[in-house]
C-alpha cells in the first residue's frame, strides 16, 4: 500500500510541476510581448531624443 501511495504522490508533484512550468512559460512570453511593445512604442523625451519607458 505504501509503494502505491508513493508512486500516486510522486504522479501528483510531477503533474503540479508541469502545470506550474507551462503557466510560467506563458508568463513569460506575455511579459516578453508586453516588453517589446513597450520598447517599439515608447514616447519621446522632451530633449528631442527618445527616452526609456520604464523608471530602471
Amino acid at each position: 500500500m505504501v509503494p502505491l501511495l508513493l508512486v500516486l504522490l510522486l504522479a501528483l508533484l510531477l503533474f503540479g510541476a508541469g502545470f506550474a512550468l507551462k503557466a510560467l512559460w506563458w508568463i513569460a512570453i506575455i511579459v516578453l510581448v508586453v516588453w517589446l511593445v513597450g520598447f517599439v512604442a515608447r514616447p519621446g523625451a522632451s530633449s528631442g531624443r527618445r527616452g526609456r519607458w520604464y523608471r530602471w
